[in-house]
């Protein structure tokens, strides 16, 4: 098992850029204290695409969320969730 060094106390931003510039991080990185954390309300990143679908599919895809009372957009997701992933919780 490796010794972990001890982090220095810094006088201002400057001194500690330098410092962490001639050092490596893992030297001062005790796995013992790592711990699991979760972060329940943190929303995923998301980014629009645009696809092309025949336009009895979107009417489809828009009586079924309305009878499901979700936005088709977020139907949309549920399915490619499911296909990629496999079904729900």
């Amino acid at each position: 098992m490796k010794t972990t060094k001890i982090i220095p106390t810094f006088k201002d931003e400057n001194e500690e850029r330098e410092f962490w510039e001639k050092n490596e991080t893992l030297d001062y990185f005790d796995e013992s204290k790592v711990k699991m954390i979760r972060f329940p309300n943190l929303k995923k990143t998301t980014k629009s695409i645009s696809i092309r679908l025949p336009i009895d599919m979107i009417d489809a895809l828009k009586v079924k969320a309305n009878s499901m009372d979700v936005p088709y957009q977020s139907l949309i997701k549920m399915i490619l969730q499911d296909g990629l992933f496999g079904k729900r919780a």
